[in-house]
């Protein structure tokens, strides 16, 4: 019975709110870990309380779950409830009213103008043969130029960057749109990259063989590069620059792009907009990004900071 719940909330996730893909898997992870918690107690999704629902959260913490695992948790748990109440199979949601655990106030990682620009250098020679190297340079060079995050960047179709672009259609979150405004670089590295791909998808058609619909393609089963095949390459850009690896990832490259336009007097709304954030207040984050960098200035460059 609670796995047919499960199963159930998740279809009407996927089809009454067209959530994304990594956010169904991660609330399906989430729902299996709780309901398996609850056959340990003895009880079931059917007759799990408030009490159950706070004691599976203290667990969660023993376990040295970080805060927005937790915060994530509680809210797959609220809406499997709410559907639930929703769909008549229980009279209550017994998670209501019970608070988060809040997120962590960290600040997001970021990079230098000049990090950004070694990271851009490393990608242009990194590859076994011109083809990777092609791809490599129009794949961060994108990142870069428009902010989007990985998953965004990987399922980009090919037909969105044919005509030479000015301005880059994504689709986002929850099947949102936006337009990004594309710079000279990564103009010249795509259409350099299409050029490639356009002999390469001639040499197929040539064999009877289909080309991927994706700018970015793999032999793979979703047909294109895979975020973590993403993430790999993008460590290796780091170690090949001489950054280091542990603060470049692909959305420490979305963090870098909302922060050096911040820094170069782009306002909030414009880069909400261009992030794709729902609301701005997870766009303030890089206010505080910025505060501490100006900080970090005057602490190292003015007279009267000096001992």
């Amino acid at each position: 019975m609670s796995l047919q719940w499960i199963s159930a909330f998740l279809e009407a996730q996927a089809a009454e709110l067209d959530a994304a893909k990594n956010t169904q898997l991660a609330y399906a992870r989430d729902l299996k870990d709780f309901d398996q918690w609850l056959s340990g107690q003895s009880r079931t999704l059917a007759e799990a309380t408030r009490a159950d629902v706070e004691a599976y959260l203290v667990h969660c913490d023993a376990q040295g779950l970080a805060r927005a695992t937790r915060a994530r948790r509680l809210s797959a748990i609220k809406q499997l409830y709410r559907f639930a109440f929703e769909e008549g199979w229980r009279s209550d949601n017994p998670a209501i009213q019970i608070s988060g655990p809040g997120r962590d106030k960290r600040l997001p990682k970021t990079l230098s103008v000049e990090e950004v620009d070694r990271l851009l250098e490393a990608a242009r020679n990194h590859g076994g043969n011109a083809t990777q190297r092609l791809r490599n340079t129009c794949l961060l060079e994108l990142l870069y130029a428009t902010g989007m995050r990985v998953s965004e960047l990987v399922e980009l179709p090919l037909s969105a960057a044919r005509g030479d672009p000015r301005m880059l259609l994504i689709r986002g979150k929850g099947g949102k749109e936006r337009m990004v405004p594309l710079s000279p670089p990564a103009r010249a590295a795509m259409a350099a990259w299409l050029d490639r791909r356009d002999a390469q998808d001639a040499a197929l058609r040539d064999k009877r063989m289909t080309p991927s619909p994706f700018l970015f393609p793999s032999r793979g089963k979703s047909g294109h590069l895979t975020r973590h095949a993403c993430y790999i390459l993008i460590k290796e850009f780091a170690v090949k620059a001489g950054v280091a690896p542990d603060k470049v990832t692909p959305h420490t490259l979305r963090h870098a792009f909302a922060t050096h336009l911040l820094a170069n007097g782009a306002d909030l709304r414009s880069i909400q907009t261009l992030l794709g954030h729902a609301d701005v207040a997870t766009t303030e984050i890089y206010t505080h990004v910025l505060e501490e960098r100006l900080k970090e200035l005057v602490l190292e460059h003015h007279p009267l900071a000096k001992d």
